[in-house]
């Protein structure tokens, strides 16, 4: 037991080393880009790293345009294109915030067709079953099968509300392809392919289906059963 906590704390210790590292430099990168920018001399403290940074900045401008998911051993695989893409880093409340390590609690938004349910579960799965006490949220709501995440912390404040933070990344998210196969078996069977050139509403919301019933609601809670209860099944 003693053993077992030693050494969870130095993981602890180790992540967050590693965090203020990547906080630090991408910092300083942001200082030469402004240097840059501004056309004035790089400060003194900069000038011995700044060809190593510089030589990642290229890297730093690409914007990141799709997402594969996939579940081993058997799959599905997803694939997604992204859209609106902002990191960590590009947030503005990255320097008061950090990323919790607990378990989120999910919420999923509009994902009542077929389809939206199984892309909804494959994300679902993805997380493991959080404590109730868990004041981290992540969230995936559907709009026109453009799915916005936004990932937030939480705190209870008396009596009755609650503050958020978003801590980041966000982006939207469009499904284009399913595979029952995983990401390495390029013969898997393409179980749905999205249809570039379908012109009605019908078709379009391929998430969603057709409209709700009035007074219908297609919000969904985090459904995923507690460790203790599928431990039992």
């Amino acid at each position: 037991m003693i053993r077992r906590q030693a050494r969870e704390r130095r993981q602890y210790i180790y992540a967050k080393s590693l965090e203020a590292q990547e906080r630090q430099t991408y910092e300083r990168k942001q200082q030469i880009k402004d240097a840059l920018a501004s056309g004035k001399s790089l400060p003194t403290e900069l000038r011995k790293n700044a060809k190593d940074l510089g030589r990642d900045l290229a890297f730093d401008d690409a914007q990141t345009d799709a997402m594969i998911v996939s579940h081993f051993p058997h799959g599905p695989t997803l694939y997604f294109t992204l859209h609106n893409v902002a990191l960590r880093h590009d947030l503005d409340s990255y320097k008061n915030t950090t990323v919790s390590e607990q378990y989120p609690h999910l919420i999923f938004d509009n994902f009542s067709s077929k389809l939206g349910e199984r892309i909804q579960d494959a994300l679902k799965y993805l997380f493991p079953v959080p404590k109730e006490d868990s004041k981290r949220v992540m969230t995936f709501s559907n709009e026109d099968d453009f799915i916005s995440f936004r990932h937030h912390v939480f705190v209870k404040i008396p009596p009755k509300q609650i503050q958020l933070a978003e801590v980041g990344p966000r982006f939207e998210m469009k499904p284009y392809e399913i595979r029952q196969g995983t990401i390495e078996q390029t013969e898997a069977e393409r179980e749905w392919v999205l249809a570039h050139y379908s012109r009605t509403a019908k078709k379009r919301s391929i998430l969603t289906g057709p409209p709700p019933r009035p007074g219908a609601s297609t919000h969904q809670e985090d459904s995923r059963e507690p460790a203790k209860k599928r431990a039992r099944r």
